[in-house]
C-alpha cells in the first residue's frame, strides 16, 4: 500500500506556504520505485528475511522509531480508535526527545530536498508510527510532549 501526501506552495489554505513536499509510505517488502526519492526505514527492527540490497535503503534513524516497550504495549491492545490514538499520543512524547527530534529535523531537511520514502513492515501504514511521522512531516507541527 502506498500512501502519497503532496503539499504545495500554491495552496492557499496552507498556513505557511512551503514548497512542494512529497512523502510516501510503503511496505519495504514492496520493490524499489524511481520515484521513491531517498527511502528512509522507519522500523526499530530490521524486516525478517529482507536483504539489504533487496531494500535499498538509504536512511535508518533508530531514534525516530517507537520505542520497545511502547511498540509492544501498541501490539498487546486491541485494535480500536482509542487505542491508536492513545499510541499517537505516547509516539509523540518519545519524539519531542532531544535526540528523536534531531532527527526528526534532519527528516524534514531531507523532504525539503525530494521526495522521501517511509519504509516500514507493518501492513497497517495507517494506524502506525508511519503515519504520525507523515503528519509531522508535512504539516511542519512539532510532536507534543506529554504533560
Amino acid at each position: 500500500m502506498t500512501t502519497r501526501i503532496i503539499l504545495s506552495a500554491s495552496d492557499p489554505h496552507l498556513p505557511h506556504r512551503r514548497p512542494l513536499v512529497t512523502v510516501r509510505v510503503r511496505r519495504v517488502y514492496d520493490p524499489p520505485e524511481p520515484d521513491d526519492g531517498v527511502r528512509v526505514l522507519v522500523d526499530r527492527l530490521w524486516p525478517r528475511g529482507l536483504s539489504k540490497d533487496a531494500a535499498r535503503v538509504d536512511e535508518w534513524p533508530k531514534a525516530l522509531t517507537p520505542s520497545t516497550e511502547l511498540r509492544r504495549w501498541y501490539h498487546a491492545q486491541e485494535d480500536t480508535a482509542d487505542s491508536y490514538e492513545e499510541f499517537r499520543r505516547r509516539y509523540e512524547a518519545e519524539l519531542a526527545a532531544p535526540e528523536a527530534a534531531e532527527s526528526l529535523d534532519a527528516l524534514r531537511e531531507l523532504v525539503g530536498r525530494g521526495p522521501v520514502t517511509l519504509l516500514s513492515a507493518t501492513k497497517s501504514p495507517d494506524h502506525s508510527h508511519a503515519s504520525v511521522l507523515v503528519e509531522l512531516l508535512t504539516s511542519g507541527r512539532e510532536p507534543q510532549a506529554v504533560a
